[in-house]
């Protein structure tokens, strides 16, 4: 039962903001059988109070999931990932052009590309640069644009421009979080409007994401999640989530973490 009175409801926004990420006045006008105007009340008071941030059409907690930094995220979940990267290197046939996001799971499919013959590797991410920069016989193209330090990739009108003079037989996308409702979500939305750029660009589309990032949504910066395209991840993800995915037009492949040993 949704808390009485307008303290205790103000305590709950706040700490369904936190725990969630998302406060939208539309959710939580339901969620406590309210005006939207009350929620709109309540979203002023808590700002001006220092407990909340306002976002377009919400609000989000201030400190709820600040982002980690790129250093931080290599040793998440590292068994999952190299076995995500070990099924989706697989994929990629020689001489294909493929294209590879910024982020850790990605950084370590670079990894595995390494011996693919007449390989041709266009990038965001400085963590597949140092994968593949002296990798024999493959060649190597970075976007450029502003680097964001905390991911370690590159955003921007540059990479956006660099987009438009080069197709790609496969894209492999991180996401600090999937959801069927939302799709890719990300800190910042030039990040988001890049996937979705270097998704268009490509012939087939595969997101990367071990299964503590299905479900999540941190952050409020949005990319499309298309049917057709290929979800990679491992088998702790969730099944009602991976049913919802398949519902929606998106492959699932689950990785055997064991046979990544």
């Amino acid at each position: 039962m949704p808390p009485r009175g307008s303290g205790a409801r103000r305590d709950e926004i706040v700490r369904l903001a936190t725990t969630s990420g998302l406060a939208s006045v539309e959710e939580l006008s339901g969620i406590f059988d309210v005006t939207a105007s009350t929620i709109r009340r309540d979203l002023a008071q808590l700002t001006a109070e220092g407990r909340l941030a306002r976002t377009y059409g919400g609000a989000m907690a201030l400190s709820a999931h600040p982002e980690t930094t790129l250093r931080q995220r290599i040793g998440e979940a590292f068994a999952a990932k190299r076995a995500i990267a070990r099924v989706a290197a697989a994929l990629v046939r020689p001489g294909e052009t493929v294209l590879l996001d910024a982020g850790s799971t990605v950084g370590a499919l670079a990894h595995e590309l390494r011996g693919v013959p007449g390989l041709t590797v266009v990038t965001t991410g400085l963590t597949a640069l140092g994968e593949l920069a002296d990798a024999d016989g493959v060649t190597v193209h970075c976007l450029g644009g502003t680097l964001r330090p905390v991911s370690q990739g590159f955003v921007g009108p540059i990479a956006e421009a660099s987009l438009e003079h080069v197709t790609f037989d496969r894209a492999f996308l991180g996401a600090d979080g999937v959801t069927t409702d939302g799709g890719l979500c990300e800190a910042e939305l030039a990040q988001t409007r890049l996937k979705e750029l270097m998704a268009r660009r490509a012939s087939a589309v595969y997101v990367l994401a071990h299964a503590d990032k299905l479900g999540r949504r941190p952050f409020h910066a949005w990319a499309r999640l298309e049917p057709g395209w290929t979800l990679i991840t491992d088998p702790d993800a969730d099944a009602a989530q991976l049913a919802a995915l398949r519902s929606s037009g998106i492959a699932v492949s689950v990785a055997d973490i064991d046979g990544a040993a």
